[in-house]
Parts: structure tokens; sequence; C-alpha cells
């Protein structure tokens, strides 16, 4: 039996290299990192990073997408290690500015007729 999808964007598969700061609740900078996403959406990513996150920091995600790079605030909904050790952390996209929306939807349509 399938399970029920709950998402509210449909997510492309896509592979890009971001970088990653993590901020406590104060927004002073903990952490630092690189990653990819493995898709994405409008709502969110699937990122894959080395190093775990804890789900109570927020995120700044500078994502490149194509021609483009993004600065994106998120926050971890789950996360898991796959076999090689490599962290796979769900993303909902809680900030971004109007523009980087606009990019962010173009990319994912493009994406899509290419597809």
């Amino acid at each position: 039996m399938a399970g029920i999808e709950r998402r509210k964007n449909p997510r492309v598969e896509s592979l890009n290299l971001l970088s990653y700061v993590c901020l406590d609740e104060n927004n002073r900078a903990l952490d630092q990192g690189m990653g990819r996403t493995l898709n994405v959406s409008k709502g969110g990513i699937l990122l894959e990073i080395y190093n775990p996150v804890d789900p109570a920091h927020t995120m700044v995600l500078a994502i490149g997408l194509k021609d483009n790079m993004v600065d994106i605030k998120g926050k971890v909904v789950h996360s898991r290690t796959d076999e090689d050790g490599k962290i796979k952390s769900g993303v909902q996209f809680i900030e971004m500015d109007k523009e980087t929306l606009l990019t962010l939807e173009a990319y994912i349509t493009e994406f899509e007729k290419q597809n």
C-alpha cells in the first residue's frame, strides 16, 4: 500500500550545491557546512549533508540554482543517516523574499519542462 502524499508542492529531483549556516534562537551562528540538494520544491528541499543539524535551529541556505544563487531560511523537519554516513534532511522553507520565490518557481518550472 502506497503512503499518503502530504506535500503541498511537487518536488523535482535536482542536484545543486549549497552552503548553510545554523542559527540558534537568538540568530547567532553555531555551525556551517556544505552539501547538496537531492530534490527541491517551492516549500522545501531534501538535502544531503555530512554533520547533523539540531531541528531546534534555523538553517540559512545558499543554494546555486543554475545561474542564480538564492538565500532561504528553513527548518529541519526530518533526518536520517544513510549507509554511507551521509545525512539526508528534509528542510521546510520558512522565509524567503519575493525575488527568491520567483527564481525558485522559474527553476522548478524549467526543470519540469525538461523532464
